[in-house]
């Protein structure tokens, strides 16, 4: 009988942000902020929905444009711990034979700022892994955009 091997990839992804960890904690958990900084540049947002409680689920929509039909980033809160740290499953609503991996972000204080630690955990194949990073390098990106002309205001 032929065995499979599954790998355990995992990546880290850090970002400083000029905000206090409660906001860029909320900007991650609130869904209304969520849909403002999370499409990538040619996509927009689909209806989001976040229940953040320990078992609570989330639903961040995306919709390529111009014509796309909507797609999810889905999961369950294992662990909040406001405005400190989560941990959720993740898994995307077009891969549904996917292997469901782990996210846990800390939100750290740094001297009036926050540091974002991202850890996402149990890729199947390193290019699983590798284009994950690539997509939340994006995503720190964006929210650290949205955080900036916020503080413009």
């Amino acid at each position: 009988m032929a065995k499979t091997e599954v790998t355990r990839e995992k990546l880290e992804v850090r970002r400083t942000f000029r905000a206090p960890p409660e906001r860029i904690f909320h900007a991650w958990t609130d869904p209304k902020e969520v849909m403002q900084w999370f499409p990538p540049p040619g996509y927009e947002a689909a209806p989001t929905s976040i229940d953040l409680r320990k078992g609570g689920t989330y639903r961040w929509g995306l919709r390529k444009l111009p014509d796309g039909e909507p797609f999810f980033s889905t999961g369950k809160f294992l662990e909040v711990d406001a405005p400190k740290r989560l941990v959720y499953t993740f898994r995307w609503s077009t891969e549904a034979e996917s292997a469901e991996t782990i996210v846990t972000i800390d939100f750290q204080e740094r001297s009036g700022g926050t540091e974002i630690v991202l850890r996402h955990d149990r890729f199947p194949t390193k290019e699983a892994r590798d284009e994950h990073e690539q997509g939340w390098k994006r995503c720190l990106d964006q929210l650290a955009e949205f955080i900036s002309k916020e503080k413009k205001r």
